[in-house]
């Protein structure tokens, strides 16, 4: 039972954590792809920026390897192992950690990109102004 609790625990850590983040960064993205791509189609740009950084965040924060050890590392006769607080504790600030880490990574590669983009876009409307 403990295993199940420390499974959805952490699913929904990192699906709080990841939607707390994305709040923080939509407006910024919105105004990231309506300045590249236009109005038009930046909201489906953002839609799916938005599902792929909870699909990163979660699985950044739920590490499966580490339930899968705790499976693997079963106690005698098959009896379940005991998660003690200090472990839950312990895995409750590495989910949160853990799911910060990967939406870090993930919207740092977005905004080199989005850099990378602007400049070009800049470019072209410096030449198209001449």
């Amino acid at each position: 039972m403990s295993f199940l609790l420390l499974l959805v625990v952490t699913l929904v850590i990192s699906l709080v954590v990841s939607l707390a983040v994305i709040f923080f960064f939509r407006k910024p993205v919105d105004r990231i792809f309506q300045r590249i791509i236009g109005e038009e189609i930046a909201n489906a740009w953002r839609k799916f920026l938005m599902f792929a950084l909870v699909v990163v965040g979660v699985s950044s924060g739920s590490s499966i390897w580490r339930l899968e050890r705790f499976v693997e590392n079963q106690g005698e006769g098959g009896s379940p192992a005991v998660i003690t607080v200090q472990a839950w504790g312990l895995e409750i600030y590495r989910s949160i950690l853990q799911t910060l880490g990967g939406m870090a990574w993930a919207l740092l590669i977005f905004f080199i990109v989005a850099l990378i983009a602007f400049v070009i876009v800049k470019r072209g409307e410096a030449k198209a102004a001449k």
